[in-house]
């Protein structure tokens, strides 16, 4: 398995669909339906925000995107959304996203969403990413890293826990979980070196 920053644009519509197909439910409500959202976010996929986990034969097997103070993993404005969704759906769409934003963290390197191909999973393919962003974070100079699970989403926080996050907070989503989709996020961090 190789890990490597950065991706081929031949890889950029998969990775659109691996990316919604981990965080559809929690985007769904806010991006949906996916064949829209497959147009917003596949245009909007920065490579250099994108750790890449490759097979021997180069296939894609997962991404660790992360957030920094020039950009994110997917990044996109008003323009971007109305291209897609028209001026009335980027409105109300800009809003919805605006509620799920996590700013950059100056002390914290933020890890913006780790997804694996589902052939891949229990392989150590999110164990790489999440080593690969480590190493990014620490030749950054931070000493910590953080990131958000959505609750109900115990796979992923075992894998983290495993990797030595903690839980810094729990935040519920009341009184509009019924409008993001989810009951509330974990934030954990974890420190680096």
């Amino acid at each position: 398995m190789r890990i490597e920053l950065g991706f081929a644009e031949s890889e950029r519509m998969r990775i659109a669909e691996m990316y919604w197909d981990a965080f559809g439910a929690k985007l769904g409500r806010s991006l949906g339906p996916r064949e829209r959202a497959l147009r917003f976010i596949g245009p909007m996929l920065r490579p250099d925000h994108a750790y890449c986990a490759r097979d021997g034969q180069g296939r894609l097997l997962g991404v660790a995107g992360f957030k920094t103070q020039r950009g994110s993993l997917v990044g996109g404005g008003m323009r971007e959304l109305a291209a897609v969704y028209g001026l009335w759906g980027a409105l109300w769409r800009g809003a919805l996203l605006s509620l799920l934003q996590e700013d950059t963290d100056n002390e914290r390197f933020l890890l913006d969403g780790i997804f694996v191909a589902p052939e891949a999973r229990s392989q150590g393919v999110g164990s790489r990413l999440i080593e690969a962003a480590a190493g990014e974070a620490a030749a950054r100079g931070y000493r910590e890293m953080r990131l958000e699970v959505v609750q109900g989403n115990d796979r992923a926080l075992a894998l983290y826990r495993r990797r030595g996050f903690v839980v810094l907070r729990r935040r519920s989503s009341a009184p509009l979980g019924w409008l993001l989709g989810f009951r509330g996020t974990t934030t954990m961090v974890r420190r680096i070196g």
